[in-house]
């Protein structure tokens, strides 16, 4: 039997963060844009969708839909916490394998291809500013995936 590497169980959480999306979806997104941050021990993660050509917030799917969608805050607080335990598991990984942790993890998952992408930065996002915090780096990709 073949011992896991560091990639595979990163996959493992990673995939774990697809799966409380789509499920919070109900199944019903095209694509689902994962963001987390982790600077200075502070743990961030949030979550949109793209949607039969709409790109929506995980709050905002009842505009879609309302009667598919649960979008009630006991919800939305489970999936994001569960996402923050994912990443605080990644940043575990991270550690016990000696690798530096990303700052920022940018996952685009699209499931019509079950394809999974990942983007990771190593710099300071928002931390070393006076102004800015983690959902609004959060929202500028919002905007920049929107338009």
């Amino acid at each position: 039997m073949a011992t896991k590497t560091f990639e595979d169980y990163l996959l493992e959480l990673q995939t774990d963060m697809v799966d409380i999306t789509l499920e919070y979806a109900f199944d019903k997104a095209d694509k689902i844009y994962i963001y987390c941050s982790c600077e200075n021990n502070t743990y961030f993660f949030s979550f949109f969708y793209e949607i039969n050509g709409v790109t929506v917030h995980k709050h905002k799917l009842t505009d879609l839909d309302s009667n598919t969608y649960d979008v009630s805050i006991n919800r939305q607080k489970g999936a994001v916490k569960i996402g923050v335990e994912d990443l605080q598991k990644i940043h575990q990984l991270f550690n016990e394998y000696q690798r530096e942790m990303p700052t920022e993890m940018k996952l685009i998952y699209d499931v019509t291809k079950n394809s999974l992408a990942a983007d990771y930065s190593y710099e300071l996002k928002h931390s070393n500013t006076k102004n800015l915090i983690a959902m609004d780096i959060f929202d500028q990709w919002f905007d920049e995936v929107a338009k």
